[in-house]
């Protein structure tokens, strides 16, 4: 199957829309992030937790630091390099750990790279809460640029707007969605028009393009300089975004609204910030919105709140995707997944996430008050995962696209050193409000590892006691007594009878004229074709083994697969059709194979997790549960 039949057939953007449509909906979605970036990025690099002079050698060095960090780490590093790196045309920090766990079977790296992609997670989360937070703040406190006295409404207002956002979740945000596209590329002509209208007055500003700028501020004052780093990173934040949602649009829609539109728009508004203070030094307290003449500033707050929601908008969906991506890779239980969009199958919404979110970002917004103060907790999880997918970047150029051997320590090397660097220099944030992503991304972790873990011993332990299905169809099929129908036996073994099975014998004495032992497995890759979808043996006496294969981005949906299969016997009716699973209690281990603390975790998390029926998308009139014991 081609990759342009394959794109049809998963849905995927780029095999519909014509590349206009594919660029506007990009907008949106991909750069919705890191085009809210001028409104507190500049201004934080001066006055933040790490003051800087506003004066010409300083203005003209940190203007050319952003340029040559938008160069070095989204036009290289994710727009050249990294877009090439898709999983079946899938991206994102996943999609990319997954990419390289099928070429990593028995490598000394794999254990490494399930590492940092759990990380990398991780911090995705700790972003996720901060980024609604401060780009809202950082937009609704224009109204003090247009009256002072509006100060004290700031907080109200952000707050209404963050529920708002989290509340019109449920309803999904196809309808809405399609005007980001729009709404976000007259925000980037604003910018550029902004911009332009301060470098007419100062145009020596485009200097600052020069790499010297940069040089001359580290050579002269190399310990402001470092520290500046942690507020110029700002800059970029949401480059992941271009490689997270290659999916959705495709690698060059991205690459050319990068280039063509956000680049050109993101610099020209960063050039004009810069005139504005070369002329007026006391513009530092909100450049953004004093680019704008007066009676244009409230009209810009308005635009600028409508692109802050688009961009919280598009960060909120990832933590959907991601979350639902790690519940099939078996990082998360299972959780509660309600899909939004009959056309669209990534369009998702998860409860608990939604909810959790707002809490959080409510607590920020209340704890931190001003976007300044928020300033100090962003930066960590966003360099942190850029420090990651640098990792993860060197792996694959050397294990599986092998490279020049020079050529990829010289690539890998320069961003280290760049990554590294912003990395540090956000960690002396810390105190002021860098240890919220890492108490997040600390806490995400912990429950990412500990139910990866907690599963596969799990696993191993039933797999321990479990009875060779040979031996079991001999015995049961001399005494048990068949009745009419078809039973699914659901279990994660890929070998031996499942729980369900044996308890089902000693308690009802029956068999099922046809017995199908069914595991469902998440494959490391997106998608998986319909022709690859259902592996069946036929074991005797009416048993099969079944084996339903699912990419990690598609719904399982087992009652709709099942009524495909044709090589076990008559069609499956599912009228006729009784499915049982096993709901497994822990005990106290002999020989535990994690802390106490964290079996007692595993054990609330697997309490708590969505009963595999409304997972499997199972009918509600066809599930038998059937308990048992596990020692993990």
């Amino acid at each position: 199957m081609t990759e342009a039949a394959t794109a049809k057939d998963h849905g995927h953007g780029q095999s519909k829309d014509g590349m206009g449509k594919l660029m506007l909906g990009a907008l949106g979605v991909v750069f919705g992030d890191i085009g809210t970036s001028p409104l507190y990025a500049l201004r934080e690099t001066f006055i933040g937790h790490h003051p800087l002079p506003v004066d010409e050698p300083h203005v003209f060095g940190i203007i050319s630091l952003i340029f040559w960090t938008m160069m070095m780490i989204v036009t290289v590093k994710y727009v050249t390099i990294i877009l090439r790196a898709d999983n079946r045309g899938e991206g994102g920090t996943i999609a990319l750990q997954a990419l390289l766990m099928r070429h990593g079977h028995g490598k000394s790296w794999a254990p490494l790279v399930a590492i940092l992609g759990i990380l990398a997670t991780a911090l995705f989360f700790g972003e996720s809460i901060i980024t609604p937070a401060i780009s809202v703040l950082s937009a609704v406190e224009g109204l003090t640029v247009v009256q002072a006295g509006l100060q004290p409404l700031v907080l109200p207002i952000s707050i209404s707007i963050i529920l708002a956002l989290f509340l019109i979740q449920a309803f999904g945000t196809a309808r809405v969605g399609a005007l980001f596209g729009p709404i976000t590329f007259v925000y980037f002509l604003v910018l550029a028009g902004l911009g332009l209208l301060n470098i007419v007055d100062n145009p020596g500003i485009l200097g600052a393009l020069s790499p010297h700028h940069a040089l001359n501020f580290f050579l002269s004052d190399k310990l402001l300089a470092f520290l500046a780093l942690s507020s110029v990173v700002l800059s970029v934040t949401g480059a992941e975004a271009l490689y997270a949602d290659m999916g959705h649009f495709g690698r060059n829609p991205i690459r050319l609204s990068w280039l063509s539109v956000v680049l050109p728009s993101l610099m020209l508004c960063y050039l004009g910030q810069g005139a504005l203070l070369l002329t007026d030094p006391t513009a530092i307290r909100n450049p953004f919105f004093l680019l704008a003449p007066e009676e244009l500033r409230l009209p810009l707050v308005v635009l600028a709140t409508m692109a802050t929601v688009i961009a919280s908008q598009a960060v909120i969906s990832g933590a959907f995707s991601i979350t639902r991506q790690a519940v099939q890779l078996g990082y998360l239980p299972r959780l509660r997944i309600l899909h939004t969009s009959a056309r669209a199958q990534g369009q998702v919404y998860i409860p608990f996430i939604n909810w959790s979110l707002l809490v959080l970002v409510i607590m920020l917004v209340l704890g931190f008050e001003t976007s300044s103060n928020l300033a100090a907790a962003y930066g960590i999880s966003v360099t942190g995962t850029m420090f990651i997918s640098t990792c993860m970047m060197g792996i694959l150029i050397v294990s599986v696209w092998k490279w020049n051997r020079w050529l990829a320590g010289l690539v890998i090397g320069l961003y280290v050193i760049i990554d590294g660097a912003y990395f540090a220099a956000n960690l002396t944030k810390i105190p002021e409000g860098g240890w919220f992503p890492l108490l997040i991304g600390l806490i995400a972790f912990t429950l990412l590892t500990t139910w990866s873990r907690g599963r596969f011993l799990m696993q191993e332990r039933l797999k321990e006691a479990a009875m060779p299905v040979d031996v079991f169809i001999k015995s049961a099929s001399r005494t048990a007594v068949r009745v009419p129908g078809t039973a699914v036996f659901m279990t994660t073994a890929a070998s031996g009878v499942p729980p369900a099975l044996l308890h089902n014998l000693k308690h009802n004495k029956v068999l099922h004229e046809r017995i199908l032992i069914l595991t469902v497995i998440i494959d490391e890759v997106p998608y998986v074709d319909l022709e690859d979808r259902v592996e069946v043996r036929d074991l005797g006496e009416h048993f099969y083994r079944m084996i339903i294969r699912y990419g990690f981005m598609q719904q399982a949906d087992i009652p709709a697969t099942l009524k495909l299969v044709e090589n076990c016997g008559p069609a499956i009716r599912m009228m006729d059709t009784s499915f049982f699973l096993a709901r497994q209690t822990l005990l106290p281990s002999a020989r535990p194979g994690m802390a106490i603390w964290r079996e007692k975790l595993f054990a609330w998390m697997l309490r708590n997790a969505e009963s595999a029926m409304e997972f499997f998308n199972l009918p509600t009139n066809r599930v038998v549960e059937l308990g048992s014991q596990v020692e993990i």
